[in-house]
């Protein structure tokens, strides 16, 4: 790959920032930051994961290299509860495209701009890989 999305990135509304995070090959995107602080995932299908904060919630779930600048996977969006088949394009090294699609015909997508440069792995990063609910191996 000539370049990777991994870093903080400001959604198109302006709404959030995600951090997305290399975890052994696979990309993950978490809410590091809200403009209106105190977002609930309250639609979310699992009882059990409902009402927990957005903030700190992995929003990009397992996206793996399909190409040169291309990752797919899934995006879970907690305004609906749904997930969604998707993955992200690196447009330039400050702009990434995020699009899902609905029984793989319905698609959409918005762009995001980068917060700031790419940075070397923290060890919030680790921790953050560690806690993810990622699919069993």
């Amino acid at each position: 790959m000539a370049a990777a999305p991994a870093g903080e990135w400001l959604v198109a509304n302006k709404a959030a920032h995600i951090r997305i995070i290399d975890c052994d090959g696979s990309l993950w995107g978490v809410v590091s930051w809200e403009a209106h602080a105190g977002g609930i995932d309250d639609k979310n299908p699992d009882p059990a994961k409902r009402g927990r904060p957005t903030l700190g919630m992995a929003v990009l779930l397992d996206l793996k290299a399909t190409g040169p600048n291309r990752w797919g996977g899934e995006l879970y969006n907690s305004k609906n509860g749904k997930t969604y088949t998707g993955g992200v394009t690196l447009l330039t090294p400050d702009r990434i495209t995020v699009r899902g699609c609905v029984l793989g015909i319905l698609c959409g997508g918005e762009n995001w701009t980068r917060v700031n440069e790419p940075d070397a792995e923290t060890a919030s990063d680790r921790t953050v890989c560690t806690r993810l609910d990622r699919p069993p191996s």
